[in-house]
């Protein structure tokens, strides 16, 4: 098992406006298959270094949450978080940007954080076996997701 999967796909439409997509959590749920969005927490209304939010997952039947803290928030550059549950860390996930000839390339990353005793825990706990394979649908799915909703101009 790979310890980051990485997909990368252009669209047409600015960085900064696909960045401001990633960026609203509430709405990640629209690109992403497995994420049905996320909720900011304490006092964050927006993206923003440090601030936190709970996310909420789902695979077939089986949901759970998971607190994710804001690490890299620049518009248009970079958006990245990292995810725990119950204190024990579980990813890193990142978008990064870059301006093309025809708009902006976004690539979406994930690290597993996961310690080895832990994955069992989740993979129970997720119905995921193969994380890695998993994982690289899903970016391809939510970044072509995303790119429908940003080329549509529904930012």
């Amino acid at each position: 098992m790979t310890e980051r999967v990485a997909v990368s796909r252009d669209i047409k439409a600015p960085a900064r406006d696909v960045w401001e997509l990633v960026s609203d959590l509430p709405r990640m749920g629209e690109w992403s298959k497995e994420n049905l969005g996320g909720k900011w927490l304490r006092r964050a209304t927006g993206p923003a270094t440090g601030a936190s939010f709970r996310g909420a997952n789902r695979n077939g039947i089986r949901r759970w949450a998971t607190k994710a803290t804001v690490q890299d928030c620049t518009p248009g550059e970079r958006f990245s978080f990292r995810v725990t549950s119950v204190w024990i860390p579980v990813s890193e996930w990142a978008y990064d940007f870059e301006e093309t000839a025809t708009g902006c390339r976004v690539t979406e990353s994930w690290v597993d954080r996961r310690p080895g005793w832990f994955k069992p825990i989740s993979t129970a706990a997720t119905g995921v076996r193969d994380r890695d394979a998993h994982t690289r649908n899903g970016i391809a799915e939510t970044l072509e997701n995303l790119a429908t909703a940003a080329e549509a101009g529904t930012s």
